[in-house]
């Protein structure tokens, strides 16, 4: 097990230090002739419920005359239609069409800038162009979109849709769907219009704040007009403390820096800080050229991959939560080793603060931009390779709440100290501030996300290490403290219910029942999700282990291995998958639900 322990961590430190080039993603679509008989997934290469969604055919429009074309003649015909991005990086089934007869659009060839206007600091795109071509052609013209997600192989469409974000508390916030000024979306029509209508809207017409953040169930977004502001150059310094203060840190750190953002290690008891600002293009520091090359998204040796992925697997079936830990201070010591990716001239690190142009700094995923090397490298995540495979729990807590949710997650680590180091080896808990948003589906309040990445087994009957630590916390920020979902991750049970937490949900819903009466561009999963039809949650043997369900009942965990249905350690309205060493135990974990009793000198 020493053994083991080590090459895990020199797995990590290699993989972490050294950026090597990789073979590009696989197509998400596939089917067996030409363009007809599809499967399609996402780039993980599964869904939540681990089902495997078909259509009929797919269409690759490269103008929007063409798309037109595909949506009236779908529309004539009745059929159900979902559009398809280039890299598909949602989670949930926001792309899977109802049955197996569907038509799938994809926007992978709708990728052209179409112009972009100085003197009104606008660029006007594609839906199908990535992040990354945007920042690039704005940065042509000396122009720059001012915050945005880090990740830069999203596709403009995607990102609006599923109201992806940066980080700040300024202006007009993180999220990219709110600098938006004009959009144009082709819908469904009827026959007097050729059964497809495009619609331009602005921002201030009556359907604007529905299509910013859409689903994809108002139709295919053909085009979009951003608001950019001039080039500037950033200051960045990383720096770790103790967690003691981060509840009392939270509202006030967001507030103090423009890009500010924390990584919490709840485990190691240590948070880092991104001091992150805006300077002066004359501005100089270690350098005068900063790039953020992030680690985890840079190329990554598969061999490599595997025997991280293994190692964790051995940990996992031995219940090794002390190899964990150390696996993740390795990792955590290497990323500040190598300021997280962060250079001073494109090359090396020299030291803090790095200061560099804007565009240069925003985003990243250098594991997208290779040719085919056979595999030999690949993003940790590819589905093609024996690497990455996990959950992601993805949320927003009021900034009126944060502090108290904090501490409460905090409880649970004093409880058990080596919960979170599972987490803490896919780089913890990545903290991002967002502002309430004028979108109907969009931020409803000033927030923080908390973004969470933990190992998901191949077997959905096996459960993880510290299962019910991981289902609280969850449990904790959605209910307890009305936490909102990202619309582009997370597993099923973040959705039940949700749109109850929208107070423009009806508005929402009724520029949908006008754009697409006939609910071509929906399907069961955005239904249950929307509140048009049951629940989103599964009930099945297992199901709380996945996400699809809160147990209710000892067969949704794991009764066989020991993992009974309980009450939560802190948050005691919850009820989670725990390991129990007796049924008398469980009965005595349940009477606790009924009162408080104190733990350690703190009352739970």
């Amino acid at each position: 097990m020493v053994l083991l322990r080590g090459v895990f961590q020199f797995s990590c430190f290699f993989l972490l230090i050294f950026g090597v080039r990789c073979s590009p993603p696989e197509d998400h679509i596939k089917c067996s002739s030409k363009n007809t008989d599809c499967t399609i997934t996402n780039s993980y290469g599964v869904f939540p419920d681990r089902s495997t969604c078909r259509a009929a055919e797919v269409a690759y429009p490269s103008t929007e005359e063409e798309l037109i074309s595909i949506v009236a003649k779908a529309t004539e015909n009745k059929r159900k239609m979902k559009v398809a991005t280039r890299y598909s990086h949602s989670i949930p089934k926001l792309v899977c069409p109802d049955g197996e007869d569907g038509l799938l659009i994809s926007t992978k060839y709708l990728n052209h800038a179409l112009k972009i206007d100085v003197e009104a600091m606008t660029i006007t795109v594609e839906s199908g162009v990535t992040l990354r071509q945007l920042i690039n052609e704005a940065a042509k013209a000396e122009l720059v979109l001012p915050y945005a997600p880090y990740w830069w192989g999203l596709t403009i469409g995607g990102l609006l849709s599923t109201g992806a974000h940066g980080s700040t508390l300024r202006d007009k916030g993180s999220a990219v769907h709110d600098y938006l000024t004009e959009l144009r979306i082709v819908s469904p029509g009827g026959a007097e219009d050729g059964y497809a209508k495009v619609r331009e809207l602005k921002d201030g017409d009556q359907d604007f704040n529905a299509a910013k953040v859409s689903l994809g169930v108002l139709g295919v977004i053909s085009q979009v007009t951003l608001k950019l502001q001039p080039m500037f150059k950033r200051s960045i310094t990383y720096l770790k403390k103790n967690d003691s203060d981060l509840g009392d840190m939270v509202a006030s750190f967001g507030n103090e820096h423009e890009f500010a953002d924390i990584t919490w290690y709840p485990s190691q008891r240590k948070a880092v800080y991104r001091i992150d600002d805006r300077v002066y293009t004359n501005t100089h520091g270690h350098g005068n050229n900063g790039l953020y090359d992030f680690t985890p998204f840079r190329a990554t040796a598969s061999v490599e991959l595997g025997i991280v992925r293994t190692t964790e697997e051995v940990q996992e079936s031995l219940s090794d939560a002390a190899g964990k830990c150390l696996g993740a201070e390795t990792v955590i010591l290497a990323l500040e080793t190598t300021a997280y990716g962060l250079s001073n001239n494109g090359i090396l690190f020299t030291g803090y603060p790095v200061i560099g142009y804007h565009n240069h700094l925003q985003a990243s995923g250098t594991c997208l931009d290779s040719l085919n090397d056979a595999l030999i490298t690949a993003c940790a995540w590819d589905p093609r390779v024996k690497g990455e495979f996990f959950h992601q729990s993805t949320f927003s807590v009021g900034l009126s709440v944060a502090k108290s949710f904090i501490q409460d997650v905090q409880k649970l680590i004093e409880l058990e100290p080596k919960a979170m180091c599972g987490v803490e080896l896919y780089n913890g808990i990545l903290m991002r501030y967002v502002k309430a948003s004028s979108a109907y589906l969009g931020k409803q309040e000033d927030a923080i996300d908390f973004d969470i990445t933990y190992y998901r087994s191949k077997d959905p009957l096996t459960p993880r290490l510290f299962e019910d630590i991981l289902e609280e916390v969850e449990q904790l920020a959605l209910f307890k403290y009305r936490a909102l979902p990202h619309w582009g991750k997370n597993r099923n049970i973040a959705f039940d219910g949700v749109i109850n937490k929208y107070k423009n949900a009806k508005e929402f819903l009724k520029v949908k029942k006008v754009y697409d009466p006939f609910g071509l561009f929906s399907s069961e999963w955005t239904d249950q999700v929307l509140g048009l039809k049951n629940s989103v949650t599964i009930d099945k043997e297992g199901c709380a282990l996945e996400g699809l369900c809160i147990c209710s009942q000892d067969i949704h965990c794991a009764p066989k291995k020991g993992y009974y249905c309980s009450p939560g350690k802190v948050y005691k309205d919850a009820r989670v998958c725990a390991r129990v060493t007796s049924k008398m135990n469980m009965c005595e974990e349940e009477q606790w639900g009924s009162q408080d009793f104190t733990f350690k000198g703190i009352k739970i």
